[in-house]
């Protein structure tokens, strides 16, 4: 299969970057928006993952993978078909990439980021993909 390309969000406040690449997994869990939810059942093991930092300067700061397709959240008490996925951290960005170049960079006009902010897991292109790691540096 193709490896598909991801971008997750997250306040720094809640769960940093840093604390990611400490722990080395996570579940992603707690999603609460059925568009989200859609992405995450989609996701494969493989998958690229971007980490965005939506608190503070937001931004896109390291690249994960899906290490675990979606399964049963199990922060979801009341049984309503919530999933989460597991990742895991590749790499740092050299240089962060900001919501500002992402909306400035002609390539990424139409990024569910720029159209949908809300958003807290979205799919990308594989050309959005490799525009945003080039922007950072990788």
């Amino acid at each position: 299969m193709t490896t598909q390309y991801w971008l997750v969000k997250q306040e720094p406040e809640a769960y940093a970057w840093e604390t990611f690449l400490r722990d080395g997994l996570t579940t992603w869990e707690g999603v609460r928006n059925y568009a989200a939810r859609n992405h995450l059942k989609a996701m494969r093991t493989g998958d690229r993952v971007f980490f965005y930092a939506s608190g503070g300067p937001k931004c896109v700061v390291g690249i994960a993978r899906v290490v675990r397709a979606a399964f049963p959240d199990p922060t979801d008490t009341d049984a309503e078909g919530w999933v989460a996925v597991e990742l895991k951290p590749v790499k740092t960005l050299p240089r962060a990439v900001t919501l500002a170049q992402i909306k400035a960079e002609p390539a990424l006009k139409n990024i569910a980021i720029v159209r949908q902010g809300r958003l807290s897991v979205m799919p990308l292109t594989p050309e959005e993909f490799a525009r945003i790691v080039q922007l950072g540096g990788a």
